[in-house]
């Protein structure tokens, strides 16, 4: 299976490198590897005692995030390695102020790969968040005597871990990872299900990470004056599925303000045709805001704090098979969230729907009416809000079990 597993990685290489002449994110994650090596040969030394978490991508990179903080925060004498899998955690952490001393790709998981990535640094410590397993990686830190973690670990029904093929792998897992950390009892029970015990349920790091955001919420420029005294409704990471929506919510009650932030940006100039009379966040300040219902957000950065300002929030992904965005964000400050039900491996919607702070709807008509049915149940939005906040708040401190049991364990917590 070790030939196999080669052969795999092999050929994602060479897949990715033919699609890259097709598509740009490929193409960054791609000519971003190049650059990898370089990055921690220039930010460390081979004595550098240095604290890693690897992620995916953006989402569980904010689920590692809390931890990572407060391992610095203790230890602030160590290095912070960041690495990603895909340009999109990537771009976004790159460009912005970060805790890191390096922040790069992961290289492809061939051993000599791994080997002189290593072989710049010392590796104290390092996690990996939800499900990104890669074998050698796994293989070469353990050589060493690194800690091996993982946090908001979810295993489901599905995993190639629970197949006859998957066996090897999950025997590579006992061998490497001294503990998991997993987000639900359901995943916890299936990973010791296939002899992965050395695990614990914490929940999961993204609810820290909110709660940090209502307490932190420091405002957004003009939006008080562009809402006035209206109920808003909010439309974040929104795709074509949620642009309905917010058209049909827009039609059907005169006195909403709606506030969209498009998933990608290149959507604005769509939005401007769907609504001619929006107003643009980049000229809110120019434009006269009151004769608009409806702000397009035009930048980045925003959305998680406009949020605050919601009396509902459609959170966009959960219509089609690109994935739920983030839920939470909006339920932490009180906010009833509707999204479509296509979404998977998403616990927290279900948890969300459970507490009744959500709602999931297959087609984006059905969403719609259920909008602009709370809008006139008043007794209805508010007992939906309490519950979203409450689910939030409710839940335990992931970060600090983790943490405490991390320094248990590890030699970090011992000098």
């Amino acid at each position: 299976m070790a030939y196999l597993y080669r052969l795999f990685i092999n050929l994602l290489i060479f897949g990715m490198k033919v699609f890259a002449w097709f598509n740009s994110k490929t193409k960054k994650s791609v000519e971003g590897r190049r650059d990898s090596l370089s990055c921690v040969q220039s930010a460390f030394s081979e004595t550098d005692r240095v604290i890693w978490m690897h992620a995916a991508s953006l989402g569980e990179y904010e689920q590692g995030l809390p931890v990572l903080e407060k391992l610095k925060e203790k230890f602030p004498d160590r290095k912070i390695l960041i690495t990603f899998f895909s340009p999109s955690g990537y771009e976004h952490v790159v460009k912005r102020k970060h805790i890191a001393d390096a922040v790069c790709y992961l290289p492809f998981d061939k051993k000599s790969h791994i080997k002189a990535f290593l072989s710049h640094f010392s590796a104290e410590l390092f996690f990996t968040v939800k499900y990104e397993y890669w074998y050698h990686l796994l293989q070469e830190l353990k050589k060493k005597n690194v800690k091996i973690y993982v946090i908001s670990a979810l295993f489901y029904d599905g995993q190639s871990f629970f197949t006859s093929y998957g066996k090897w792998f999950v025997k590579q897992l006992q061998l490497t990872v001294d503990w998991f950390f997993h987000q639900t009892d359901v995943s916890f029970a299936l990973a010791k299900s296939i002899g992965l015990t050395r695990s614990s349920v914490t929940g999961d790091t993204r609810f820290d990470r909110v709660k940090q955001l209502r307490e932190g919420h420091s405002g957004v420029p003009f939006i008080s004056e562009f809402i006035g005294d209206d109920k808003v409704v909010v439309f974040g990471s929104s795709w074509q599925a949620e642009e309905k929506i917010a058209e049909e919510v827009w039609a059907g009650n005169p006195y909403t303000r709606l506030i969209i932030a498009p998933h990608d940006l290149k959507r604005v100039q769509r939005l401007k045709e769907i609504f001619p009379d929006a107003v643009l966040y980049s000229r809110i300040e120019s434009e006269a805001r009151n004769n608009s219902r409806v702000l397009i957000i035009d930048s980045i950065g925003w959305l998680s704090k406009l949020y605050h300002y919601a009396d509902i929030a459609v959170v966009g992904g959960g219509f089609h098979e690109a994935g739920l965005h983030n839920i939470l964000e909006a339920a932490t400050f009180g906010v009833p969230v509707i999204f479509g039900n296509h979404y998977k491996k998403n616990p927290e919607a279900d948890g969300l729907i459970a507490a009744d702070g959500g709602r999931a709807f297959e087609h984006s008509g059905r969403a719609a009416d259920f909008v602009l049915f709370l809008l006139r149940n008043e007794e209805m939005l508010k007992a939906m809000s309490s519950h979203a906040e409450k689910f939030i708040t409710e839940k335990p401190d992931s970060m600090e079990l983790i943490i405490k049991k991390m320094l248990s364990q590890s030699e970090t917590g011992k000098k």
